[in-house]
């Protein structure tokens, strides 16, 4: 977004910031877009998700799957005539309004994978030469 002259277009890119604070604050950081994905393909135990989200620690998935049940991302349901209690997590139907930010995410991610590694190889045959 180009620099704002004007108030009106100071307040229409403060607009935008702030919607893309409010984004990231829902889906940002390390892990919430690996959770989303990982339940897209359909419920999921807590510890098959752990598994499936490689790196996550137990305390830090439970806090993320309360963000994400919290902001309309996912579902638990606790199944209690099951002995020992099963809890499940599921995707809703909100999560396919990530759809598009997902596929430009990426889209840029691997523009951008491939930019750094030509830029890598150039740097290296020019140190060579």
């Amino acid at each position: 977004m180009p620099i704002p002259r004007t108030k009106l277009e100071y307040r229409e890119c403060a607009g935008s910031l702030s919607a893309v604070d409010d984004a990231l604050y829902v889906i940002g950081g390390k892990w919430k877009l690996k959770i989303i994905i990982a339940l897209s393909e359909g419920s999921q135990r807590f510890n098959e998700l752990q598994r499936k989200v490689t790196g996550i620690s137990a305390r830090v998935l439970s806090n993320e799957l309360k963000d994400l049940e919290m902001n309309g991302f996912v579902t638990r349901t606790v199944h209690e005539e099951a002995s020992p209690i099963i809890i499940e997590y599921k995707a809703t139907d909100y999560t396919d309004s990530l759809q598009d930010v997902l596929k430009a995410l990426t889209a840029w991610g691997k523009m951008h994978r491939s930019k750094i590694k030509t830029e890598a190889e150039h740097n290296k045959h020019k140190a060579i030469h």
